[in-house]
């Protein structure tokens, strides 16, 4: 098993947080990591992106072209990646910052309101954890239990205050994206 994942926003919404979060989560459970932070010359409110590969075995490339598994936090990230998605892939779609709806039918599309949810548990920053709590519907590789346990181990002791928020984050992502999938499998059955 091999998969890849691109998460992608402007410099300033956590991508790189986000991305870190789901290799800290893999490694911790055994899996091989690759985890390539991308970002402009400009760093906040510049373009950022990282491609996170999570195998089995050994992983070959962490070159990351097509994956099948997305994270988009704007409309330029959204209008660049939904197109480079697998057929049968999974794109969360910060749907706070994009103002159109899927162009592929041969994805799956969580559209969440990432900004307003963050903005409901007390902090706009939480935004990256919303989505990726919604991504974790869709990747069996990691558990919420899992990720919830990274964030635990991995993040500094003196922000160890702001775990509960960010579960909160994650909890709300994930069951906005399980509402959004029952709601497509019972459109779909006769």
């Amino acid at each position: 098993m091999q998969k890849e994942i691109i998460i992608a926003g402007f410099g300033g919404q956590g991508v790189l947080f986000a991305g870190q979060v789901l290799a800290y989560a893999a490694m911790d459970l055994g899996k091989e990591v690759t985890w390539i932070p991308s970002y402009g010359p400009e760093m906040r409110g510049g373009t950022a992106n990282c491609t996170v590969v999570i195998g089995d075995e050994e992983i070959g490339s962490p070159l990351v072209e097509f994956p099948p598994a997305a994270i988009v936090l704007n409309l330029p990230s959204y209008d660049k990646y939904e197109a480079l998605i697998q057929k049968g892939g999974v794109l969360v779609v910060n749907a706070s910052m994009v103002d159109r709806g899927a162009i592929r039918n041969d994805i799956t599309t969580i559209l969440v309101h990432a900004n307003e949810i963050a903005e409901e548990i007390g902090d706009r920053k939480l935004t990256n954890m919303v989505t990726v709590g919604a991504l974790l519907a869709c990747l069996p590789e990691i558990s919420l239990q899992a990720l919830k346990a990274a964030l635990k181990a991995h993040l500094p002791t003196r922000h160890h205050a702001l775990l509960p928020s960010n579960y909160a984050a994650l909890q709300r992502g994930y069951d906005e994206a399980m509402s959004q999938m029952a709601v497509a499998i019972s459109e779909i059955k006769p």
